[in-house]
This record gives structure tokens, C-alpha cells and sequence, in this order.
């Protein structure tokens, strides 16, 4: 008996048989989605995208989101060449980049506020009015004095000004002799002008503009004193001692705020003022220093 082949019955045996064995050989779902994972965990430009991975029936689907448009392309090209894959599904979303100012706000926001400046010192105005005491290093006189004369005195007294301290006792003033004048034997009048010109505070010394403090002697013994020069005049000068000599002073008050004047009188009634003498002028303009750290 003869046996019948038909070729068209081999060729769909063989066909079927090749797409069998090819199916046996192809990775399971789970086996890809696993390899893929893998791969875009560890790969250095997905590595640090939030990206899921599945497969059905061969077909990769990608989802979640890549931190770069590099790492999302990176991933599908993961998925398209493993092996077993029939297809790609990419759903993976982009991360929008920051702009410099979203960037920098953070480090904006986290900078504490700069310290706020200190109030910067304000200057010490010592008014006009002030009553500047001083007490004369030397004796000054009618006679024995000269006009244009400097002479030094140490202050006092100090002076505060707003509760600060403006000028320490102990300064050193300078005056000048505006006018000194002898009292002649028969007639005339003795005359001894005196005003401030300077004060020295630690390093510095500042020009000082004070009324003149004039005191005369005339007649009989007559003796007055007063300010001008923008101090208040009138008064009279009180404690003059006939024959008296250096410390022999004795301090008055002369007219509304001139001061103190210490003075002696001689036997030929000349105006003399013993070393040491207390005597106040009154600043006729402001006197401003500096804050007291500079």
C-alpha cells in the first residue's frame, strides 16, 4: 500500500510548531516587568526618576514621572529592547524644570533679615546761655595785665547737656584780655575786660564765643562788673578788699547769670584778680562737639 503526503498539511505542522517553540522561549510578563524595573532603577540617567513598570502579553507600559525629557526617553528605550517585548505603552510625565527665581526663593526665604543699623551718635550742642565757671591759672589786673592778652583757666565746674556729659571739669580754657586799663591817681577809671576763646576736651580744641565780662573802677572806690556781649549786664562787684592780695578773692554773684568774679582791691583801687579766682561767662552762641566716642 502506498503512503500520501500532502505538502500543504506539512507546511501549517511546521508553522505551528515553529510559533510553539517560539512561545515556550519568550519571558513571561512578570519576568520582563522585573527586568525592566531593574534596568531603569540602576541606569544612571532614570535612576532618579519615580518610574513604575508593567507588561501584558509582551507589551511594556510605563507610568509615573521622569525628572528629565533624557531620562523618560532613556526608559522607553530600556523597555523597547528587552527581550520578549512586543510593544511600548509610554504614560511616564516630565517634571517641569525650576525657573532661577523659583530656585532661589527657597534660599530667599531661609536668609535671616539683615540686623537692623545702630541709631548713629548724635552730636552734643552745648546751648547758648550756658554758664561756662573757670578758675584763672594766673592773676590778671588792671594795671598789670595788658590788652590782647591770653590767659588760661581750668573749668570749674562741668556741664551737662540732655543728661550727658558735655564738658568734665578740669578742661582748659583759654581767654583774652579785651581791655585792660589802669585807674590814674586823679581822675580816669580803672577797667579789666576778660571773655573766653577756646576749650580743650581730651584731644581737641574747640573756638568758644562768650559774652565779655568788664568790670571798672572809678570814683571813690566804686567798683562795678558786668557782662556784654550777650550776657545780661548791671550788678555790682562785691568783696573787693582794700590792701588786699592773691587768694584774697572773694566770690559774687554779677547781674542776672554773669557769674562769679573773684577780685581785690589795692590801696590805689586798681581791679585785680588773684590767681585762682572763680569766674563765670555765659556762651553767646551753641558749642557743638562731637558724640562722645569719636
Amino acid at each position: 500500500m502506498r503512503n500520501l503526503q500532502n505538502p500543504s498539511l506539512s507546511i501549517v505542522f511546521l508553522s505551528l510548531l515553529m510559533v510553539s517553540i517560539a512561545c515556550s522561549r519568550r519571558p513571561s510578563d512578570d519576568t520582563i516587568a522585573k527586568d525592566v524595573q531593574n534596568k531603569v532603577a540602576t541606569d544612571p540617567d532614570t535612576k532618579d526618576s519615580q518610574i513604575s513598570v508593567a507588561a501584558k502579553d509582551g507589551k511594556v507600559t510605563l507610568s509615573g514621572k521622569a525628572n528629565t525629557p533624557k531620562a523618560q526617553q532613556k526608559a522607553e528605550q530600556i523597555a523597547r529592547e528587552e527581550p520578549g517585548s512586543a510593544g511600548i505603552d509610554d504614560q511616564t510625565t516630565v517634571e517641569p524644570e525650576a525657573t532661577p527665581s523659583e530656585q532661589a526663593a527657597p534660599t530667599m526665604a531661609a536668609a535671616p533679615p539683615p540686623p537692623m543699623p545702630k541709631p548713629k551718635p548724635q552730636p552734643i550742642v552745648v546751648p547758648a546761655g550756658t554758664v561756662l565757671t573757670v578758675r584763672t591759672s594766673q592773676a590778671l589786673g588792671s594795671k598789670t595785665s595788658q590788652t590782647g592778652q591770653n590767659f588760661l583757666a581750668t573749668l570749674a565746674q562741668p556741664v551737662s547737656v540732655g543728661g550727658r556729659p558735655a564738658l568734665p571739669a578740669g578742661s582748659t580754657v583759654s581767654g583774652t584780655v579785651v581791655t585792660a586799663k589802669a585807674k590814674g591817681k586823679i581822675k580816669g577809671e580803672g577797667q579789666l575786660d576778660l571773655a573766653l576763646t577756646s576749650i580743650s576736651v581730651g584731644q581737641h580744641t574747640y573756638p568758644i564765643h562768650t559774652g565779655v565780662l568788664s568790670s571798672t573802677e572809678k570814683g571813690k572806690g566804686k567798683r562795678t562788673a558786668a557782662t556784654t556781649g550777650g550776657g545780661a549786664a548791671g550788678g555790682a562787684l562785691i568783696g573787693g578788699i582794700a590792701g588786699g592780695g592773691k587768694g584774697a578773692a572773694i566770690g559774687a554773684v554779677v547781674g542776672a547769670g554773669a557769674g562769679l568774679i573773684g577780685g581785690a582791691a589795692t590801696g590805689n583801687k586798681q581791679i585785680e584778680i588773684p590767681a585762682e579766682s572763680a569766674i563765670s561767662f555765659t556762651l553767646a552762641a551753641p558749642l557743638t562737639l562731637p558724640p562722645p566716642h569719636e
